[in-house]
């Protein structure tokens, strides 16, 4: 995060802060930026004003943001004391870490640019003001902030500070995100195995073991030995050096079989041990293509909207970003139009649906119209204000939502009903998102450690060997 590297430079230099220009898809991109700067100063070119003008209209993410952060520079510049010239107070009007000041565009400025840049434009604009303000503080650090690739590349030909915003990254490190499994070295049970206590309830096999170890892990996270005898477990409960592990259910083996899928490897065991857990409201599964991710949802969703009656239906949507050109409006009804976008859903129930060989062709197709009345199909655009009671609800291609969407939909969940969120962090095809900053990195970061959630990172493709290969070799 910018803040966080500028933190060291700062206990070196206490007097000098640096200065911080926005350009304006940072302001687009997240309205609260205008706090996220802690002890450092930002200045907001008129350039940016025009541009956050111009792209106020609208109902689309970015209109949004566009009219959020012209409130809280309204509200600003409204209560500001002592003027626009002396700077204003940032820690008044937001955050208390935000002890800077903001600092706008109140004159004219001719910044001298190579003339094969064009002025009229504002991105260079933008440009000749970074550099304006350099010459004007010499000993003070000027640095353009954008999301713009082609603007920081622009800015460093010209000798130009410039930095990405690093604020909405959840992790610097995207292989650093929680994978929801662990494997025990092989000592384990020699360090941690003297006074275990292990009982039955339940069907399941309980383990309170002291080590270690225990501090580190993470309530509901799935922990393995492989061994002659291999183990695996789900952490109940962490309380200091003394863990209590849970037996799973063994899914890999056809008499477990859920709506005739099996689990193929250990990681899907671990997918439908907590998909069809009732006591977890909230589940996510990254994973590359192939990995199951659809598959598994989808079979568990069945078996406990149709066979166990936990659930009344099955709600599935997903973000409709075109990996092409856009096919233009849609005709129909709203489950009309986002059928093009539910390919994933037809093949998966396909599969599904002949797991059954003993029902015969009119069998088949009774339990095809059955699926068919159980599982609606809905678009992001009419979740706000809903709430859905007993529902099973997917959010496929999770991904593509920012963490402010996210966090929408999840809070639809209303008394009974669970949330899965599917997902490849590696397919991101929404402008501005990047795989630390996307809303599903978000979600799996933030609930983490809450006894009703759990996530599993999906590992080996079962799709078929020529997917396989693509996925590494291409």
């Amino acid at each position: 995060m910018i803040h966080r590297k500028t933190t060291a430079a700062v206990t070196r230099l206490p007097a000098v802060t640096r200065l911080f220009v926005l350009d304006t898809n940072v302001l687009m991109h997240d309205p609260t930026s205008l706090f996220r700067f802690e002890e450092h100063d930002l200045y907001v070119p008129m350039a940016t004003l025009e541009e956050l003008d111009n792209h106020k209209i609208g109902m689309s993410e970015v209109s949004r943001n566009a009219r959020q952060a012209s409130r809280y520079l309204d509200e600003m510049v409204t209560h500001s004391e002592g003027g626009i010239a002396a700077g204003i107070a940032l820690e008044a009007h937001g955050d208390k870490t935000a002890t800077g000041r903001l600092f706008l565009q109140t004159e004219a400025i001719d910044g001298e640019l190579p003339a094969r840049l064009a002025s009229g434009k504002a991105d260079n604009q933008i440009l000749a003001l970074v550099k304006h303000l350099q010459d004007l503080h010499p000993k003070r650090e000027v640095i353009l902030v954008s999301k713009d690739i082609n603007m920081r590349i622009k800015a460093h030909a010209l000798g130009l500070a410039a930095e990405d915003y690093f604020n909405d990254k959840v992790l610097e490190d995207t292989d650093l995100l929680y994978t929801g499994t662990r494997g025990l070295a092989q000592d384990f049970w020699d360090r941690h195995g003297k006074d275990m206590e292990s009982w039955q309830q339940a069907g399941s096999t309980f383990y309170r073991v002291h080590g270690p170890v225990c501090s580190s892990l993470i309530v509901n996270e799935f922990v393995y030995l492989e061994a002659e005898r291999p183990f695996y477990a789900q952490v109940k409960e962490v309380n200091g050096k003394t863990a209590v592990f849970q037996t799973l259910r063994d899914y890999t083996n056809q008499r477990h079989n859920v709506w005739g899928i099996t689990a193929r490897n250990r990681e899907q065991n671990f997918a439908l041990n907590i998909l069809l857990n009732p006591q977890i409201d909230f589940v996510t599964l990254l994973g590359q293509a192939g990995t199951g991710k659809t598959l598994l949802t989808l079979a568990a969703g069945l078996a406990q909207t149709l066979e166990q009656k936990t659930y009344t239906e099955i709600i599935m949507t997903r973000v409709t970003v075109p990996v092409g050109e856009d096919i233009g409006f849609l005709p129909g009804t709203e489950e009309e139009k986002m059928n093009p976008w539910m390919g994933a859903l037809e093949d998966n129930l396909d599969v599904l649906n002949k797991t059954d060989d003993e029902a015969g062709e009119w069998g088949r197709a009774a339990t095809r119209d059955l699926i068919r009345s159980r599982i609606k199909v809905k678009s992001l655009n009419f979740m706000r204000g809903r709430t859905f009671i007993n529902k099973y609800l997917i959010i496929d291609e999770a991904q593509n939502l920012t963490p402010k969407q996210m966090k929408t939909l999840i809070t639809r969940a209303g008394p009974g009903t669970k949330v899965v969120c599917l997902g490849n962090i590696a397919q991101i095809d929404t402008p501005y998102l990047t795989e630390g900053s996307s809303g599903i990195t978000y979600v799996v970061d933030r609930m983490k450690g809450w006894s009703h959630s759990g996530h599993v990172t999906l590992a080996r493709g079962e799709r078929s060997r020529l997917a396989d290969y693509a996925a590494d070799a291409l």
